[in-house]
Parts: C-alpha cells; sequence; structure tokens
C-alpha cells in the first residue's frame, strides 16, 4: 500500500493513496484541511463505522451517522482519549436486539477494527529520512 503526503504551501499538504483518493491536511483550524489530530480520530470514527455498518443496516434502515471526540489535556501535544459515537435510530429494536446488536458491533470492532486495535495496543511510531 502505498501512500504519501506533499507539501503544496505553507502549513498545506495532500495525503494520498495509490487509488487515488486525496486529504487535504493543515493545522488545526485551517480551511478546507483536517488537523493530523483530526484525521486520527476520523480513521477511528471510519473503521469503526465500515467495521459495524453490516451488522446495524441488516437490523435497520434508519441512517448511520458516527461522532467522534477526543479528551486532550489543556497544553497537551497528545490526545488522552478517543470516543465514538453510533448516532442511529434504534427505537425499533426490542431492549433484547439493542443488546445483541451493540454486543455484536463491540466484539467486530475489538476483533477487525485496525485503527482502534492500534490505538488501544499503543505502538511505536517511527521517523527517518531518505539517505
Amino acid at each position: 500500500m502505498s501512500l504519501d503526503v506533499r507539501r503544496e504551501g505553507e502549513h498545506e499538504f495532500v495525503g494520498r493513496n495509490e487509488r487515488g483518493a486525496s486529504v487535504r491536511i493543515g493545522r488545526k483550524g485551517a480551511p478546507d484541511a483536517f488537523s493530523p489530530a483530526e484525521l486520527l480520530q476520523i480513521a477511528a470514527a471510519g473503521c469503526a463505522a465500515v467495521t459495524a455498518e453490516e451488522l446495524i443496516t441488516r437490523r435497520t434502515d434508519a441512517p448511520l451517522r458516527v461522532e467522534v471526540t477526543a479528551d486532550r489535556r489543556d497544553g497537551a501535544w497528545e490526545l488522552d482519549a478517543v470516543h465514538v459515537l453510533f448516532d442511529v435510530d434504534l427505537s425499533g429494536l426490542d431492549d433484547d436486539e439493542r443488546a445483541k446488536l451493540v454486543a455484536a458491533v463491540d466484539r467486530a470492532i475489538e476483533r477487525l477494527c485496525t485503527v482502534s486495535r492500534t490505538l488501544k495496543k499503543g505502538i511505536p511510531a517511527t521517523e527517518s529520512f531518505t539517505e
């Protein structure tokens, strides 16, 4: 898998994959761009959504939205926690069906969601320069 980020201007970058998709990256508050910390949160929410989609949509046709927030201490340069919230109307399910769905989604994310599994594990992140 080939991914890269290229500078397009001062504090302006574009991340691309080999399939032609792109995302604008900038500092926090930059117009039309995600900050790196926002991308991390979006990755967690997106991974959870992709992982849970079929489990949810086979039980309800309600719109599916996944919200993500993060905890960060004042002045800290890292996030302390990422919180993913499934915003989907499950009122058509009885209490037992809802509990089974929530448990199935939790199990699927624990087993299959690369992003949340990686965040929970905590992995080394390295940097280097070409020679």
